[in-house]
């Protein structure tokens, strides 16, 4: 008597979990690992530069050259490493990474200032770390901005008829007012771990098959192929979801982060993308013949994941070509899907063109995966 399709499936699934709970290393990847690196990795990834390096040429020596130099020292941005007295010394600094921008404060820099009403500096900054050195000069530009309008309401002469005219900015930051950065992190590092959780674990699962030999015995049995593949996908799929749990935990425990939209809406694109993800770990099982193989390439595929998917740098500041290679990733979907949830509380009305996109590019990866699948298995 042929068994039911039922019973086929539930055997599969009781063998593809006993067999993922006898190995204590995938447990520990799967729930371990990734709860340790979502608590560390925000904690040392944060956009905020701070401690930036300089070093003054102060060549005037006046009150005012004194005054700046104390504001510069002052702010939480800048370590005031040495006061040089020619650029030619300063610059040595930069060459012996002491110093990453180099102020230097001209001659006359007072009398310019007083007589003339106006007055040079000059702010070298280190190229080679373009990030440190766009923001650490944007940063200083501010303080001495901020030096120039004192200077300016001091030199007016009292009494005056009316009060000095300025323009005062009040920024507000949305969503993010205090500008937490693991508000920011978190999502889109969960994100990731999900996606090595998927890709990685599922590729590995199924190519383990192969090496030892069962994939050959699993071929003869009544098991279709469908089957098989559902077996190899959902009890991964079903972990993916627990590490969504286990990373929405551990980010209210840790930096009490709480989601803005519904944990409902979070598990319905969590369910989707994952589909997604195991789609390319199932499709990398179908390219390579071994753990080292499909090892070395889910570390090229997790290294475009991230460098593309918006994580670390904005798809809009990314050259149109590389923006249209990042449509076709699903993590840069999933970690803007995520932040807009949890920092904003988008719907699922707001966020209908990227569950479709992630519907799409789950329903292309699998199929590939399949068909390549039955090509290869005949």
């Amino acid at each position: 008597m042929r068994p039911s399709a039922f019973y086929i499936m539930r055997t599969i699934l009781e063998k593809e979990f006993r067999q993922i709970f006898r190995n204590p290393t995938i447990l520990r990847m799967i729930i371990v690992m990734p709860i340790f690196q979502l608590i560390l990795i925000p904690l040392a990834a944060d956009y905020e530069i701070k401690n930036i390096n300089i070093t003054i040429v102060d060549q005037d020596h006046s009150s005012y050259s004194r005054q700046l130099l104390h504001k510069i020292d002052a702010s939480k941005y800048f370590i005031v490493r040495t006061l040089m007295p020619d650029f030619e010394h300063a610059l040595n600094n930069v060459e012996q990474n002491v110093s990453d921008l180099i102020l230097t404060i001209p001659n006359h820099f007072e009398q310019q200032l007083i007589r003339e009403n106006k007055a040079t500096l000059q702010v070298s900054a280190d190229g080679v770390n373009g990030t440190k050195a766009g923001l650490g000069s944007a940063y200083l530009s501010m303080i001495i901005n901020d030096f120039n309008r004192e200077i300016r309401e001091s030199l007016v002469q009292l009494p005056r008829r009316s009060d000095f005219p300025q323009v005062e900015i009040y920024s507000s930051l949305w969503y993010n007012p205090f500008v937490r950065y693991p508000l920011f992190m978190v999502p889109g590092i969960l994100a990731l771990l999900v996606t090595m959780v998927g890709a990685l674990m599922c590729s590995l699962n199924i190519v383990h098959e192969k090496e030892i030999g069962t994939m050959e015995q699993l071929n003869v049995t009544p098991m279709k192929k469908y089957q098989f593949i559902l077996g190899k996908l959902i009890p991964f799929w079903i972990l993916g979801l627990l590490t969504i749990t286990l990373g929405l935990v551990a980010g209210f425990l840790v930096y009490h982060i709480v989601s803005i939209g519904s944990l409902w809406t979070i598990y319905l694109f969590s369910a989707v993308y994952l589909f997604a993800a195991l789609g390319v770990g199932l499709l990398l099982s179908t390219l390579v013949d071994n753990q080292l193989q499909a090892t070395l390439f889910s570390f090229f595929i997790m290294m475009f994941f991230v460098m593309m998917g918006g994580l670390y740098t904005p798809l809009e500041s990314m050259p149109h070509w590389a923006q249209i290679l990042a449509d076709g990733n699903p993590v840069s979907y999933f970690i803007r899907v995520l932040r807009a949830i949890i920092i904003k509380g988008s719907t699922l009305g707001d966020l209908w063109k990227d569950m479709r996109a992630m519907i799409i590019i789950a329903i292309v990866l699998n199929s590939l995966a399949i068909l390549n699948y039955r090509k290869r298995m005949g």
